[in-house]
């Protein structure tokens, strides 16, 4: 059965979803992964499309669905990893540098940051393997911070491994209708860009604020207290015996 016929008499797919499709429909397993590799190193690529499509490829029989769970798995494993070597290669002291020529940011905001992450790495790179646009923005902070590699491969790939499932899994059921997890997954997408959005614009303005409120501070004119000169005559109290 071609799969592409079969998806577009309900979804008609075009343009980047039915280039999914024929990669996976060509390479099958293989594919699907290296298509989740490529998401996790160019997030604007939506997993929550190409996971369902990878679920409805197996239902139709091109590759099974274990395999489609595990092979975009293990491409997002890849992807995580070349991440992680870049924010390896970067390190910590070309990553405070940049900071230092960020305007608004300061390096105690960095040095928050860090102290946080040396304490919730773990679960951060874990859950984070399970929200949208963060999918791939964590792996940078584990590589700047050097989290040890087989920590931070075991945590993504568990987490990895549960995001992809519900997805795969759900298109599989879905079949024809796999579009429809898109559309809902779509809504989940959106609500973490509008947080993060919502998050940089309050940093934004409290930080602004706060330079301003510092500033006006330095510039205000202080009391200077007299200074008692040495030669002074002061003022003796007699000690009570």
């Amino acid at each position: 059965m071609d799969l592409t016929t079969t998806a577009a008499a309900s979804a008609q797919p075009t343009g980047f979803t039915a280039w999914v499709i024929g990669v996976m429909e060509t390479l099958g397993g293989p594919g699907a992964g290296m298509i989740i590799a490529l998401e996790n190193l160019f997030p604007p690529i939506p997993s929550e499309l190409i996971l369902p499509l990878a679920g409805f490829t197996a239902s139709q029989g091109d590759m099974s669905l274990i395999g489609a769970i595990l092979w975009t798995t293990i491409g997002s494993l890849v992807g995580a990893l070349a991440l992680y070597g870049l924010g390896a290669s970067l390190g910590r002291e070309r990553t405070r540098a940049i900071a230092a020529k960020l305007p608004l940011v300061k390096l105690s905001d960095v040095d928050k940051t860090e102290a946080w992450f040396a304490k919730h790495g773990v679960k951060a790179v874990f859950f984070g393997r399970m929200i949208p646009l963060f999918r791939s923005f964590i792996s940078l902070p584990a590589g700047v911070e050097r989290m040890r590699l087989s920590t931070f491969a075991l945590f993504t790939t568990l987490g990895s491994l549960i995001w992809n499932s519900v997805f795969v899994i759900a298109g599989y059921l879905l079949g024809q209708h796999w579009y429809l997890v898109e559309e809902y997954a779509g809504l989940l997408s959106r609500a973490v860009v509008i947080t993060a959005a919502l998050t940089v614009v309050a940093f934004v303005v409290i930080r602004i604020r706060n330079n301003r409120r510092e500033r006006e501070l330095s510039e205000a004119p202080t009391v200077q207290l007299a200074r008692v000169q040495a030669d002074q005559p002061t003022e003796e109290f007699r000690r009570i015996r």
